[in-house]
């Protein structure tokens, strides 16, 4: 498996199929770059504004979820599937009367695939973006669509730990902090940041959680006009543990970034600026 991850950026709509045949033709592309890892953006399987229960699966049952495992087998690859609708909650079995979601709403979840299509984590979306937007939609509200998780997800890869989390994370550096502390490396952030907030934020926080967690940050937005009132802010990107974007998608539209993740530079950083030993807080 090489040493280099790609971070996807998608358009992606209310259409599955054209969304997932989107998806297949970026995933080829990235691992025909060399990537062993590859990212998909935040609901790149549909973008509907409206409830996303039509759509849930349960885990390991689902077009979806038979789609990611699919690639990741045929590319040989970890495939981090962005977020997908998923009606049943991580850990419990069928039997067990909290299993399911309520009635209305999915479990906005972040799942990874290795590279013989086993499902190996699952990580789902922890802070739902419930705020007022200055754009054509002004009004977001997630928990109506969703319910959150509760738990954080670190695991290991042959290119590093990875540590999973999602869009509107971003914003609450603690959590990045916790992954920092359970020995995180590289760190996924599939999202769908509006334009209005991606051009105000994206970039800094980004650059941020990297900088003060000595990590590599990978970095999957959606990017562009969805429907009418829906536009995401794009500039997919991969920044390194000093704080450098080694790679962006600078065009809005479907694109690929693709970085080298360096390790023994990674290490070297936290070496000679030892943070994780010097928290006081």
């Amino acid at each position: 498996m090489g040493h280099k991850i790609a971070a996807v950026q998608m358009v992606s709509s209310a259409n599955i199929d054209e969304n997932l045949a989107a998806a297949g033709r970026l995933i080829e592309q990235a691992a025909e770059q060399g990537a062993g890892i590859v990212l998909l953006p935040e609901v790149f399987a549909v973008l509907e504004g409206g409830p996303m229960r039509e759509y849930g699966e349960e885990q390991g049952r689902g077009k979806i979820q038979d789609f990611l495992s699919g690639q990741a087998m045929t590319h040989q690859v970890i495939l981090i599937g962005g977020t997908i609708p998923l009606i049943s909650r991580p850990g419990l079995q069928a039997d067990d009367p909290d299993y399911l979601v309520d009635k209305e709403r999915v479990r906005p979840a972040s799942p990874v695939y290795d590279g013989s299509g086993a499902l190996v984590a699952r990580y789902d979306k922890i802070h739902l973006f419930d705020v007022q937007v200055a754009d054509s939609q002004a009004s977001y509200s997630e928990s109506r669509s969703y319910e959150g998780g509760t738990d954080l997800v670190t695991l290991p890869t042959p290119m590093g730990c990875l540590g999973l989390s999602v869009c509107y994370d971003l914003r609450f550096p603690e959590l990045y902090r916790a992954l920092f502390k359970q020995g995180a490396e590289i760190v996924t952030v599939p999202a769908a940041f509006t334009k209005v907030t991606g051009e105000a934020h994206w970039e800094t926080l980004l650059r941020a959680r990297a900088i003060e967690n000595q990590c590599y940050i990978v970095a999957a937005n959606q990017g562009g006009k969805h429907n009418p009132k829906r536009e995401t802010w794009g500039h997919s990107m991969i920044i390194d543990p000093w704080g450098t974007v080694l790679a962006e998608v600078t065009e809005s539209g479907e694109g690929i970034a693709v970085a080298e993740i360096d390790l023994p530079n990674l290490r070297a950083i936290r070496e000679r600026m030892p943070i994780i030993e010097q928290m006081k807080l």
